[in-house]
């Protein structure tokens, strides 16, 4: 008897597993390193290398081979995963020296450094568990972070040493901090030079962060870990920013701004990019390492907020800046300060620069399509076509493309030689099983991307189904791509009996810089309109198939909010609700998301008030299951306790299920498998 898509949906980690992921080409182009786990099902990331020539691919490191197999994470190392969104075990990051010939790594916080020549692994020994360990570009050393310092190991001699160390226990250096992290998409806080004989490291100090605490319930003699987490209008961590020599040099970097956005230190300079605590002006520095002086090359403002652009700043072979900012009502690629790509594309990312060409992400037209084109020698150029979700890779002339397709199962990747022709690199992730029954539609007066999905044995017309609106919905996110994996979970509700109705509402990103800017100081009145558009919109155009007198809306995080929301303040639409890990007071929440669209909430509290569901608890008279984990640091269950008490002191019933031990991932097979099935029974029992 096969499994059950629950089942499977859980052991695979949502059918990531055996996806070759984190590719690293060499610079002859000869050789690509990469991760990818044994099969479906294995949760251990082994490295392996894929030679360009032949295809061939060969197992270089298995951590079951080094006696690491089995994960005991530190607290560190698991925080990091859970900013990250990282669901595997093994070899889950690396980095290797700039002739990639050298890697290191982390297996339960013990730091590995491999000869990927040979595969010879050897165990380093350090004074404390290892976080985020970067190879030198001389492949001569290897910097990481034990015990909040950032230390140096030289790997011929073995010679470790600390270039900077914690001055007391709030201050760590080389790493992210939370906010920087979870909001920023800067997972780093040290950059080696091209030298390879200095770095630059980020100083955290959180002691301004105010003190929170995360209880265990369900082990009451566990005490509660302490955590610092910066809440909307409270202080940030004091983050600094120093040049630090292996000749044991230290040289501060000051600028002005709250955050540290990320920084690029090439042949070209060091560059640092920085934004103001309110995100509305962005900066980008170059510094001078010796000196520490920095002077400010480019600043972009917005009376909303500046968008972060992965992958920028870069710079061509002759120095030209690359960089993407918002011009003429579209997010345009920039060369040397000029844009090269009209407004009508939406340039998502930069994914590589090689040389002069640059490889890049948008979309034209169409927000649920993300193909991949380059700009080369003054013109642009469409690598992918089809209808799709593609990202890839340059360097040397070899481009890695992932593409992920409606038609297709997962994630298919190729490598493109300079001669046009393909190697495959295989996926070994599970099939789901399931039969994907989707349509993408524009619905409403403001054309919002949708999806319907409806079971695969239904007949359209035959009869009324009742509808599960599945969205995120919020800003920063998209639900409706042109993706096969974007849909398993939607589908497996269509499959139990619901029509499934998906829809990207104003706030998401993908369309334009003022589409995502109406939701500005209102998270809720936008949003929940457009679920409603989209609904409606859904039934013109599928008649006879979706029964709105029978209408459940389900989600997770921003989605969760946006679940317990429709039915506190659309009950005549939304008849039930299933929040997951909802923000029920943005107050709760961090400075860098909520802040970005609220503002300070000393500035104009009303902004939040009309975004926080506590206020309408005393509207719900539709069934709501709220379900949180007690483990989550990211949205903390006060959020759900706090709105379960509101409903208990307005006397409306409500259902609550905390999930002791569960982070904001949920990644426990048997805790992820159920949810799908309690979510189901809770679902039909509500709208019949």
């Amino acid at each position: 008897m096969s499994e059950s898509f629950p089942r499977l949906h859980a052991r695979t980690r949502r059918f990531t597993l055996g996806v070759p992921r984190g590719f690293t080409i060499a610079p002859d182009g000869g050789r690509i390193i990469f991760q990818r786990a044994k099969d479906g099902t294995d949760p251990v990331n082994c490295l392996w290398e894929l030679d360009v020539e032949t295809g061939a691919e060969r197992l270089i490191v298995d951590p079951r081979s080094l006696d690491a197999a089995d994960e005991d994470l530190p607290a560190e190392e698991r925080a990091r995963r859970e900013r990250s969104r990282e669901v595997a075990g093994g070899v889950v990051a690396y980095s290797t020296d700039g002739a990639v010939t050298v890697a290191a790594f982390t297996l339960s916080g013990t730091l590995y450094v491999t000869d990927l020549g040979t595969g010879a692994t050897r165990e380093l020994s350090t004074p404390g568990p290892v976080l985020d360990p970067r190879v030198s570009p001389d492949g001569t050393h290897v910097a990481y972070v034990t015990g909040g310092a950032l230390r140096v190991r030289e790997l011929a001699s073995d010679r470790d040493e600390a270039l900077a160390s914690p001055e007391s226990p709030t201050v760590t250096y080389g790493l992210a901090e939370f906010v920087a992290a979870e909001e920023l998409e800067r997972f780093r806080g040290h950059w080696w030079a091209p030298s390879g004989r200095e770095l630059l490291a980020a100083r955290v100090d959180e002691e301004p962060v105010q003190l929170w605490h995360i209880a265990d319930p369900a082990n009451p003699d566990r005490p509660a870990a302490e955590q610092r987490y910066p809440s909307a209008g409270t202080p940030n961590a004091v983050v600094e920013l120093f040049v630090l020599g292996l000749d044991g040099s230290r040289v501060a970097v000051p600028y002005e701004h709250e955050y540290v956005v990320t920084a690029a230190w090439d042949a070209h300079g060091l560059s640092i990019v920085t934004l103001s605590r309110d995100q509305r002006t962005m900066r980008v520095l170059d510094a001078d390492p010796a000196t520490g002086a920095t002077t400010v090359v480019r600043e972009d403002t917005d009376p909303a907020w500046v968008d972060i652009t992965p992958g920028v700043p870069a710079h061509l072979t002759d120095g030209r800046p690359v960089w993407v900012t918002n011009a003429d009502g579209g997010r345009r690629l920039l060369i040397g300060g000029e844009p090269v790509t009209p407004p009508s594309l939406y340039v998502r990312s930069v994914a590589s620069v090689d040389g002069d060409t640059v490889l890049f992400r948008a979309s034209g037209g169409d927000p649920s399509e993300i193909h991949l084109w380059t700009w080369a020698d003054g013109s642009i150029t469409p690598l992918t076509s089809g209808s799709g979700v593609y990202n890839g890779q340059l360097a040397a002339g070899v481009t890695v493309v992932t593409a992920q397709t409606l038609d297709g199962e997962g994630v298919v990747t190729t490598v493109r030689r300079p001669g046009g022709d393909t190697r495959p690199v295989r996926s070994l992730a599970a099939r789901p099983g399931l039969e994907l029954r989707v349509s993408l539609l524009r619905t409403g007066e403001r054309e919002l991307s949708t999806a319907v999905l409806l079971p695969s044995w239904h007949e359209p017309g035959s009869r009324r189904l009742p509808v599960l609106m599945d969205p995120y919905g919020g800003p920063h996110a998209q639900r409706v791509l042109a993706a096969n994996g974007t849909f398993l979970t939607s589908q497996w509700f269509a499959e139990q009996g619901f029509a499934v109705v998906v829809a990207d509402g104003r706030g998401t990103p993908g369309r334009s810089p003022a589409f995502e800017r109406t939701v500005r100081h209102d998270l809720a009145t936008p949003v929940l309109e457009d679920q409603v558009d989209a609904l409606r919109g859904a039934a013109e155009r599928h008649p006879g198939d979706l029964d709105l007198d029978r209408v459940a809306i389900r989600g997770w995080s921003f989605g969760g909010f946006l679940a317990a929301l429709a039915v506190l303040r659309r009950p005549d639409v939304f008849h039930a609700a299933i929040a997951g890990a909802p923000v029920t007071d943005w107050r709760l929440y961090d400075t860098a998301y909520t802040e970005r669209y609220l503002g300070d909430p000393a500035e104009d509290p009303a902004r939040y008030e009309r975004s926080s569901l506590l206020a309408d608890a005393g509207k719900l008279d539709r069934p709501l299951l709220l379900i949180h984990g007690l483990a989550d640091d990211n949205v903390v269950a006060a959020h759900t306790l706090r709105l379960s008490s509101a409903l208990l002191a307005a006397g409306r019933p409500h259902s609550v299920l905390p999930l002791s031990g569960v982070t904001h991932m949920t990644p426990q097979e048997v805790v992820a498998e159920n949810l799908l099935l309690l979510q189901v029974d809770f679902l039909k029992k509500a709208l019949t």
